[in-house]
């Protein structure tokens, strides 16, 4: 048996949706379908982007999440709407906004109408586009600097 290369996946799900998967280590795309899962194999790495916060929240247009989806098999939940689901080792990110990387990304044809590349909810990419966005995850800050704190002398002259 031929081993198979591993593939690279964008899938398109807003940040309320996702931050569930990566908590309950699933994957669902395109409104619970199974025909994206289906497409990927043990061991593909997935980049979650969140074009909007929630459904009808505000944009945010940022990387959310990082995984490799794991051997277990496709499943339909319980919930009610009863979407397919694939388990994934999901690895939370920081919102990593994708504008600064735009013009480095190969599967973005038009880069003034990139938004179209997101339209089917799940995007098959080349592994030096997933390295880039897999990199610019783990540079973003996990929080924002903390402020300086405030010299001790001012502080103790002010009580």
């Amino acid at each position: 048996m031929n081993a198979r290369e591993t593939r690279y996946w964008i899938v398109v799900v807003d940040k309320l949706h996702a931050d569930a998967a990566v908590a309950g280590g699933y994957l669902e795309v395109s409104h619970g379908k199974s025909g994206p899962l289906e497409r990927m194999s043990e061991g593909d790495g997935v980049a979650s982007y969140a074009p909007r916060e929630a459904p009808d929240g505000a944009p945010l247009q940022a990387f959310t999440a990082i995984g490799r989806v794991d051997g277990t098999p496709i499943e339909k939940s319980r919930d009610a709407h009863q979407p397919f689901r694939r388990g994934v080792q999901w690895t939370p990110v920081p919102c990593t906004p994708i504008r600064p990387l735009l013009p480095a990304l190969g599967f973005i044809g038009n880069k003034s109408h990139w938004g179209a590349a997101f339209r089917f909810g799940c995007v098959r990419v080349p592994p030096d586009d997933f390295a880039r966005i897999a990199a610019a995850v783990r540079r973003t800050p996990l929080t924002a600097p903390a402020p300086a704190a405030a010299p001790v002398a001012a502080a103790a002259g002010a009580a």
